[in-house]
């Protein structure tokens, strides 16, 4: 197996860390447009793989992409990270040349790849990677919804004072600060309704600092979190190369499910070697899915922005 990570940034560099750590492949490429990065952050993570105990060959790339030839998953980071008061959205004319030149740069060399984005605005940037590679839509994947849903067990666990890996909860909708629709009702702590260990105020206080999320690191680390968007991909990347079929919120291009149609959204999905196989229908209440579909009113406001660019 072969994986490329495009930005060998914070989140990028992480992913690969996790990626290398875990053994997902035989051989682990970074690729950076900033001259010696991506060989230096390949160098620096290879001098850990006899302290880690991996075989995973890493090698970097300065915007060199035959290097990548062969590639059976790529991860997208590349973009600009947000700073504090950025919003998302304000990244869309930034990032949205960069994610179609990348995307098509892969396909190029490996043009049976399955594609990761984790590129911000990232609804907007799965959206522009799908419409620009003509790829099926199973081979484009956005990151977001399980980044979501970790921060969503995050602060479930403070709140109920248990560990996160006794939690299910899951966020669906845009990843965005008012886009992420948390289904609160939905969560269980050890199989039980979280209704039962904590009162409305408390859920509702969760579900709220989930969606500001992001903004609430970006205000503490003054950019974008990167240890958990990194393992977040790498854990999506795992899920493919292993043929996990794990059940995860993507964001990915829905066709009539949940109500909505050209575009794509976080829902749940089943992901295993080609991509994403089949979308899980939650049976969402009124009140839900009127959040859904409001989500995906904001998001198609953004896609619209792709209209006024000359990419």
């Amino acid at each position: 197996m072969k994986v490329t990570v495009v930005g060998a940034g914070a989140v990028g560099a992480t992913c690969a860390d996790n990626i290398a750590r875990k053994q997902l492949c035989d051989e682990l490429v970074l690729v950076d447009i900033k001259e010696g990065v991506a060989e230096g952050k390949a160098m620096d993570l290879m001098q850990t793989a006899q302290l880690e105990g991996f075989d995973t060959r890493i090698i970097g790339s300065t915007n060199d992409y035959s290097k990548t030839a062969g590639t059976d998953v790529a991860v997208i980071t590349s973009g600009i990270p947000r700073k504090p008061g950025m919003t998302r959205e304000e990244l869309i004319g930034i990032n949205a040349g960069i994610v179609k030149n990348v995307a098509s740069s892969i396909l190029e060399y490996s043009p049976n790849a399955i594609i990761i984005v984790i590129s911000n605005p990232m609804d907007t940037m799965t959206y522009l990677a799908l419409k620009s590679t003509g790829l099926p839509k199973n081979r484009i994947i956005g990151m977001g919804g399980i980044l979501d849903s970790a921060r969503f067990r995050y602060y479930l666990s403070q709140s109920l004072n248990c560990s996160p890996n006794d939690l299910q909860a899951t966020v669906i909708g845009g990843h965005g600060d008012t886009t992420m629709i948390p289904l609160t009702r939905l969560a269980t702590y050890m199989g039980m309704p979280v209704s039962n260990f904590a009162d409305e105020a408390s859920l509702s206080k969760v579900a709220a600092d989930t969606m500001v999320g992001g903004a609430t690191l970006t205000g503490l680390l003054g950019t974008s979190a990167w240890y958990a968007p990194g393992a977040a991909g790498a854990m999506l990347v795992e899920s493919i190369v292993r043929n996990e079929r794990r059940m995860v919120p993507c964001c990915v291009y829905l066709d009539g499910e949940y109500g909505q149609k050209d575009i794509c959204l976080g829902v749940p999905v089943i992901i295993g070697r080609n991509g994403w196989e089949s979308i899980v229908d939650y049976k969402l209440s009124e009140e839900e899915q009127a959040a859904f579909n409001k989500s995906a009113d904001a998001v198609r406001n953004m896609n619209a922005v792709l209209d006024t660019l000359s990419l």
